[in-house]
């Protein structure tokens, strides 16, 4: 397959998750990776991530462990559920045994600095991809093999990934039209909150927060009420509380406009929010440092993520709301596809347009699916904010949800499993 006296070209559109993961996944003898990102990458925004089973079990096999160690990942062994009185209602293990893996919780910053060094690493097989920082992405030819940067630039390659988010420039020349996000009808409040500003809360419901700052393990808890939802969690190895508190749109006391990660939102106004909950909840809100306000948004499934060189991957082809907590284990598993149908390129050489354009339609055959299952599902769960936009209904309930979520084991395999069932 293709001449091995050339590299193998790889552009990858975009910094973040989804991007340094590809990057990761693609390295081997003989290809040059090139990651662009628009920022100057200063810092990822602070906020909590988890990688679920699914892709904590590729993650491992790419080696790439002891980078995450320096994250201070905590293994997550229960999602708990609480009702506005404060009694827990349901309870789902979370045991490494149930899915090959753990679900692990990061702090975002540290997550996004432990892909980095390992996609940068001259450990790893294969040179160590470059990441170009303040190159942000204007426009791109897929036929042809080429990206155009703002600043004028163009540059070719035989493979380009479109790992740049949400609001991607790759997206419109996959497509031969723009696909903007779209308002869900909900917007999420950001919390992130040092574990020692949680002490002596008064009638906070057992286990629903380790105050200790010492524990290796974390569980995730929801609670429920009227038309609202909270989520919360431990991060840094316990050191901090991460808190995400949603509200349809229509009931918001201010005014959410944005996808912004950074917009400041109002204590005040998150307060008038959640009145009607439990004073140990707003004691909760009363401590955080800063609060942080998105709108959350999310795509229509996409017609195709690929076009002649290149495809789509994270946010860009499969943007998903949080409420599975699988945005970023997705993007995981877009690059793995990848890695896996391009597997046979490891001794190295330059595949041909035809090659590559094969190999991509196989990346999507085995993911779009999947990927737009679980997007289906992140969306009817924030229901019922987003009640009147859904065009279906997954029926599966929660826990058999997180099954079908955590027990994939790569690309290939899943390929295998679902022609089977035809």
């Amino acid at each position: 397959m293709g001449s091995v006296t050339e590299e193998f070209r790889i552009i990858i559109a975009g910094g973040g998750i989804a991007g340094l993961a590809t990057a990761i996944a693609l390295r081997a003898p003989n290809r040059q990776i090139t990651v662009l990102e628009r920022s100057r990458m200063l810092g990822e925004v602070g906020a909590l991530i988890s990688l679920q089973p699914n892709a904590t079990k590729i993650v491992s096999q790419w080696g790439i462990d002891k980078f995450l160690e320096q994250a201070e990942p905590m293994p997550d062994r229960a999602f708990r559920i609480f009702n506005l009185e404060g009694k827990m209602v349901r309870e789902m293990r979370l045991e490494t045994d149930m899915f090959g893996a753990d679900r692990m919780l990061y702090h975002r910053q540290d997550l996004h600095k432990g892909l980095l060094d390992a996609a940068t690493s001259p450990e790893l097989p294969g040179p160590p991809a470059v990441v170009r920082t303040a190159s942000a992405v204007a426009s791109c030819d897929p036929d042809a093999g080429t990206v155009t940067l703002q600043s004028g630039e163009t540059l070719e390659a035989d493979l380009i990934v479109g790992a740049d988010g949400i609001h991607s420039a790759i997206r419109a020349a996959v497509l031969g039209e723009e696909r903007s996000a779209i308002p869900t009808g909900i917007s999420a409040y950001r919390l992130l909150i040092p574990i020692e500003n949680l002490q002596n809360i008064d009638n906070l419901p057992e286990k629903m927060i380790d105050t200790s700052g010492r524990s290796s393990e974390g569980t995730t808890t929801m609670i429920m009420g009227h038309d609202k939802r909270v989520i919360m969690g431990p991060g840094r190895g316990g050191k901090v509380f991460g808190v995400v508190a949603l509200v349809p749109d229509e009931k918001m006391n201010e005014t959410s406009s944005t996808a912004s990660w950074v917009e400041a939102g109002s204590r005040q106004k998150l307060m008038e929010s959640y009145a009607d909950f439990p004073a140990w909840l707003r004691e909760i809100f009363a401590r955080a440092p800063d609060i942080a306000l998105w709108q959350l948004r999310d795509i229509d499934p996409l017609p195709t993520w690929t076009k002649g060189r290149a495809i789509l991957v994270g946010d860009a082809a499969h943007a998903m709301l949080p409420t599975q907590g699988q945005g970023a284990s997705q993007s995981v598993e877009d690059a793995e596809a990848l890695q896996a149908f391009f597997r046979q390129q490891h001794a190295g050489g330059r595949p041909s347009a035809t090659e590559v354009a094969s190999a991509l339609r196989a990346v999507v055959a085995a993911r779009y699916e999947r990927a737009s299952l679980i997007q289906l599902y992140s969306r009817q769960q924030a229901r019922p904010a987003t009640d009147s936009k859904a065009s279906n209904t997954v029926t599966l309930d929660p826990a058999q949800f997180m099954k079908y979520n955590c027990d994939y084991h790569g690309a290939e395999e899943w390929l295998a499993r679902q022609q089977a069932k035809q």
